[in-house]
């Protein structure tokens, strides 16, 4: 399976967002993907009131992708916000295409480094990952990429593959901490990790998580085999099952699990 992560600059404007992710997917079905990841945050930027522009899943932002993903017969995986209780949004990642259109509402939300997500998002609570062409994709998002049990849980539930879509916050050691965590949840689920990030927009938005780029794809045994720098690009990565089972019987990690 060749998967594609698109890694982009969002700005503020979800229509000019869409045409991002248009011809990202025109490129990248061009190019054989039959996956195509687009960051967190894809519909709109971080660093504005969220709430004006979250939509539900059948809402024109999503619906336009789908018809995307439908036109270029892909599955398109894409960061977006959609409508919570009490005022807030759920930080949501798209996935339509392929038969699939479903979120994933992102579990651990970013309350570090003097930024608090939780003000204006909703946590999600459910472990999501679709199958495509009898692969296992599981979903996380950006911050959850601290949390190695929530990397185990998707293994657990077959996947082969965790899609990753980040708006990482920029600072001291931050690009560096980004690498080291995708390749270790990598070798904690002996899985493929693909983690698509938002490209580096070189402007402070108030100190908003607007990305850093390097975009990074880690082998199951941890290994990184693709990776772009901080401007926008594409980086194709193409996914075979067999390494994971290879990885797996090589390092059973899973299997020996005590707590």
């Amino acid at each position: 399976m060749r998967v594609a992560l698109c890694q982009i600059s969002s700005s503020t404007d979800p229509a000019a967002n869409l045409d991002l992710v248009r011809e990202g997917t025109a490129r990248a079905a061009a190019d054989g993907a039959r996956v195509v990841v687009f960051p967190e945050a894809a519909m709109c930027r971080f660093g504005v009131p969220l709430g004006p522009v979250a939509e539900p899943l059948d809402g024109p932002w999503a619906t336009a992708v789908r018809d995307v993903a439908r036109e270029h017969g892909v599955v398109v995986v894409a960061g977006m916000f959609t409508p919570a209780p009490g005022g807030r949004v759920a930080n949501t990642l798209l996935v339509t295409g392929g038969g699939h259109h479903v979120g994933y509402d992102k579990i651990h939300l970013f309350d570090a480094f003097g930024f608090t997500e939780s003000r204006t998002v909703a946590p999600g609570s459910s472990v999501v990952a679709v199958e495509v062409d009898g692969v296992v994709l599981g979903l996380a998002t950006c911050y959850d990429v601290r949390f190695p049990e929530l990397f185990r849980a998707l293994a657990d539930r077959g996947a082969s593959v965790v899609l990753v879509c980040a708006s990482w916050g920029a600072g001291p050691g931050k690009r560096e901490q980004w690498e080291l965590l995708v390749r270790a949840r990598a070798l904690d689920c002996t899985s493929w990790v693909l983690a698509c990030g938002q490209a580096d927009p070189a402007t402070d938005h108030g100190g908003a998580p607007t990305g850093v780029g390097f975009s990074t794809a880690a082998s199951p045994l941890g290994a990184v085999v693709g990776q772009l720098a901080g401007e926008p690009g594409t980086l194709l990565v193409d996914v075979d099952a067999e390494s994971v089972e290879v990885a797996r019987r090589t390092l059973p990690v899973l299997a020996n699990r005590r707590l």
